[in-house]
């Protein structure tokens, strides 16, 4: 290569043609090798093309001010045009992610070399290489049952779902097993379904994520001596998304041309704590040797091209003994350059070829998943008007079989399906306690026998059990959390079958241990009723009357009606599994779990005021069990507690003495007043946050090294990770200073924000605006203000409901009815055949309409034809949508880049969309 000085001269005499004066610097020194070999950085190129409309476009860039300047003008192509039309979304158009997993067991585990054959196994969740959720540990077993749900919104854009199977290791760091990697756009194939996968080989060269954007140019350079050679110049931009290795990310590419001969390779500098580098920098590789001087169009042979390709790697720079780790890699051949001689595209990262070991798949075992993956594309809420106008009043249509709302219910395959959306949608605009008081009136006057009433899967049932999973939970951790993480805690022996018991164990002490437990939770629950939230008692109430009017001749219906939800379909289920419930992280251990299914049962029978109650109970120990709790003080409780709790308008949730522990976990927190970076500003601590305060401690069980009380939090808020570059910070705002925290992944910090947002909703003085960068340097890094008490530049993400559990979006659930009305539409069809035949058919009912609900056919027929007309807008405008979404979408864009198959699946679906009519 020839030096600064040819490269300088150059580029004056270029600057010099164009009336331009160029001050260029001293050299600068090159930057040190990382630890694998290579060349040194290939920071100037040997001559100049002074015909080359990079540099005529780059002259009118302002003065450059250092070498790497002058070589940005010299490969620059000029303004990057694709940048602006990358978004392929519509103005307004909001899109939301969601998964919902079941992770049942696994088999097969290969066993442990040793004497000790067995595995202490848990399985984690990843957004492509980011752990977002993991099991518990299952100890010494090759079929470990997990039992475990999770629940996340997805808050970035992913290619791969993966779970890994773990190794617990006492000593060392724990080893991987196999993994199940499923990619985005093979979601909906297990949709909903049990499905066993079988566990493939974990590698370090396939464990990649991330893009990498390039541009490449093929041109013709003249020498020094006047001599024409072909050059590629390959310009390495940026990466974004590249994994975390053991907790630091350090990037640099690696860039070669691979072909016949070929073996050049050089690397771009070190880029250190980010995984989104900017590396901006370019490379020069000799595609053809010189021909004449007077020849000047490009005569590079076809075949020869073909046979070139350009390989990027990304790696990180490890200080560890073992090299450096493999994060990626792209392979661009360079026929992709056409006539043009022109590159400027995306790409995802892909695993390094032939790098994993050979692995027998069947030597590795199997996973069982049920695996539920949504995205809503959500509109602007002016679209949604007719539909949302048409579910809100099915309260006020008669008979309320007609009403839209419970026609959904009829058509979905599963009550469920409908009630989740339904609820949210009424919830969120006020509305619940009429619908729900509308179609459980409905149903009381179906039902004959009083003993049933509430038993079945009705849309009924399952509606006031999502109403009382939304509004109740947060009463639901401040009435069973404490004294369920106590059972957790203490394993005190609670089995009462004779036929189950251990040598060890005492039958008259574990029945005593059972009974202490009961008696603790059946008196909290029966104090808990002033906490009850007030929409739930006034839906109680409802039930209560419609049940005590439609069977007046039975006295204890208006307390069951209530029972069979507020202890069977409430209490019961969370004690009996807490995890679901969010009163505990895991499923609990085996003796636990049956300590909770015992006390489970009895809570259930002593809530359903029966009156042969040890007839209730199959087993006999059970029956004899109950024999401690029949007496009259028992059933009097339970009936004040729902007289309370059924009595409409009376009892609103009031402020709660007791602190209830409502998160904790370890992250990572900044220390106040430090300078920008240094060890010793960030630690690791245990953050702890309940109704009163938001502590962080050294570790888990100690005092608290500060404590922020919830009325001090005026503000919660990402903050950008150019800060501090690092990913998923975000910052509590309190009247003297904000504290900067790290959460270990990008759902966690989520979490964290809505929880802290949610229980400092209702501060008087929250803050209408914060910086969403940091105070350093004296000076905000956002909006450059000097002043550490500057008002805010940003408006805060706000609106939200002050009721922890009543975050509801109208337009995304208005959204997801709109999706099962669609899905649905045969089901639609049929009932308005069925509304016909009842109309004109006067004798039986005919077996294929059987199964729908029609009291009114014509009414019902009505409410049909506007459901149809409602959800065929709605299709128009999502069809529209995609249309024009494929239009603006350029296959190696930021958005989909190459390599995404996602994008093909999107054409495939373009052809599938179809409109029903009737």
């Amino acid at each position: 290569m020839r030096g600064h000085a040819s490269f300088c001269a150059a580029a004056v005499a270029v600057a010099a043609a164009a009336g331009l004066k160029l001050n260029l610097p001293a050299r600068s020194q090159p930057a040190s090798r990382s630890k694998r070999s290579g060349p040194e950085y290939d920071r100037c190129p040997e001559s100049i093309d002074v015909q080359d409309p990079w540099i005529i476009r780059a002259l009118e860039r302002p003065e450059p001010t250092t070498v790497d300047d002058c070589v940005y003008l010299v490969v620059r192509k000029g303004e990057r045009a694709t940048v602006e039309s990358m978004a392929v979304e519509e103005e307004g158009l909001r899109v939301f992610q969601s998964v919902k997993i079941k992770i049942g067991e696994a088999k097969n585990i290969p066993p442990y070399p040793g004497p000790n054959r067995m595995r202490d196994c848990y399985c984690t969740v990843n957004l492509d290489q980011e752990e977002v959720f993991r099991t518990k540990i299952i100890e010494k077993s090759l079929c470990p049952f997990y039992g475990e749900d999770f629940y996340c919104e997805i808050p970035r854009s992913f290619r791969h779902l993966s779970f890994y199977i773990f190794d617990r290791d006492v000593f060392r760091r724990d080893s991987s097993i196999g993994k199940v990697a499923v990619k985005k756009e093979d979601l909906q194939k297990y949709h909903g379904k049990d499905t066993w996968f079988q566990l493939q080989p974990v590698s370090a060269d396939s464990e990649v994520q991330g893009k990498v954007h390039l541009e490449l140019r093929l041109s013709e350079v003249i020498t020094d001596s006047g001599v024409i050679n072909h050059k590629l110049a390959t310009r390495v931009l940026e990466c974004q998304g590249l994994p975390i290795v053991n907790g630091q990310c350090d990037p640099y590419a690696a860039v070669s041309l691979l072909g016949p001969s070929r073996s050049e390779a050089k690397k771009t500098r070190v880029k250190r704590k980010t995984n989104n580098p900017q590396f901006d920098e370019v490379f020069y590789f000799e595609v053809t040797r010189p021909l004449s001087y007077t020849k000047r169009q490009f005569d590079v042979e076809e075949e020869d091209v073909d046979k070139l390709a350009l390989r990027v790697d990304l790696w990180n720079a490890s200080n560890l003994k073992f090299g450096d780790e493999f994060l990626g890699g792209v392979r661009v051949p360079l026929r992709v350059l056409g006539q043009a001689g022109v590159h400027d595209a995306w790409y995802f990262l892909q695993p390094r070829e032939n790098g994993g070991k050979s692995v027998k798949v069947e030597e590795l075992g199997s996973l069982r998943l049920n695996i539920v993956y949504t995205e809503d594309h959500v509109f602007p809420s002016e679209h949604y008007t007719p539909l949302r106008d048409l579910l809100l009043q099915s309260a006020n249509v008669a008979p309320v079989s007609a009403s839209p709302a419970h026609t959904l219910g009829e058509v979905c395959r599963e009550k469920q399906e409908a009630a989740i959306p339904l609820v949210r949608l009424f919830l969120h605009y006020g509305k619940i306690v009429p619908f729900i008081s509308t179609i459980a009136h409905a149903e009381v006057n179906r039902t004959q026998d009083p003993n049933t009433i509430f038993r079945g899967n009705s849309l009924t049932s399952k509606c006031i059990d999502e109403t009382m999973k939304l509004a109740g939970m947060h009463y639901l951790q401040v009435t069973l959390k404490p004294i369920v993480d106590e059972i957790c805690t203490d394993h005190k022996s609670c089995e009462i079958d004779p036929v189950k018991l251990k040598e060890s164990e005492n039958l008259e002490t574990n029945r005593e241990n059972l009974r202490q437990y009961v008696d603790r939770i059946f008196n909290v629950i029966t104090t808990s009723g002033v906490r009850c939230p007030t929409v739930m008692c006034d839906i109680f109430f409802s039930l209560r009357e419609s049940a005590a009017t439609r069977f007046q001749v039975d006295q204890d219906v208006r307390y069951t009606a209530v029972s069979s939800f507020i202890f069977l379909r409430f209490f019961a289920p969370a004690i009996l599994s807490p995890n679901l419930f969010h009163l505990r992280p895991h499923h609990p251990d085996p003796a636990t779990s049956r300590t909770l299914t015992l006390i489970s049962k009895t809570i259930q029978t002593l809530g359903s005021l029966a009156k042969s109650k040890s007839a209730n109970f199959k087993e006999s120990y059970m029956a004899a069990f109950y024999d401690y709790f029949n007496e009259q003080k028992y059933s009097d409780a339970v009936k004040n507690f729902l007289d309370l709790i059924s009595t409409s308008g009376k009892w609103d949730q009031r402020s709660i003495e007791t602190p209830i522990m409502l998160k904790e976990g370890f992250m990572i927190k900044r220390a106040q007043g430090r300078n920008r970076f240094g060890i010793k500003n960030f630690k690791k601590r245990w953050f702890r946050l309940t109704n009163h305060e938001f502590t962080y401690h050294k570790t888990k069980g100690e005092s608290a090294l500060c404590s922020i009380p919830i009325e001090n939090i005026l503000a919660v808020e990402r903050l950008e990770e150019e800060s501090f570059k690092m990913k998923n910070m975000f910052q509590v705002i309190q009247p003297e200073r904000a504290l900067y925290i790290q959460a270990n992944n990008c759902v966690e910090a989520r979490d964290w924000i809505d929880i802290l947002t949610k229980v400092s909703q209702c501060n008087r003085k929250r803050l209408s605006t914060y910086h969403p960068s940091a105070y350093l340097n004296g000076h905000w890094l956002c909006c450059k203000l000097s002043a550490d008490t500057a008002s805010g530049c940003t408006p805060c993400t706000g609106g939200l409901p002050a009721n922890i559990q009543l975050d509801v979006d109208g337009d995304r659930e208005t959204e997801r009815i709109y999706s099962l009305f669609s899905t649905y539409m045969t089901k639609l069809i049929k009932m308005q055949e069925a509304c016909g035949s009842k109309s004109v058919y006067d004798g039986p009912e005919q077996e294929e309409y059987s199964s729908f609900v029609i009291d009114d056919p014509q009414e019902t027929y009505k409410t049909l034809k506007l459901i149809v007309s409602a959800v065929q807008t709605l299709e128009q405008q999502h069809t529209k949508y995609k249309r024009d979404k494929f239009k603006k979408t350029k296959i190696g864009s930021q958005e989909h880049p190459i390599g995404d198959k996602s994008f093909q699946c999107y054409i495939r679906q373009q052809s599938e969309s179809s409109t029903y009519s009737i």
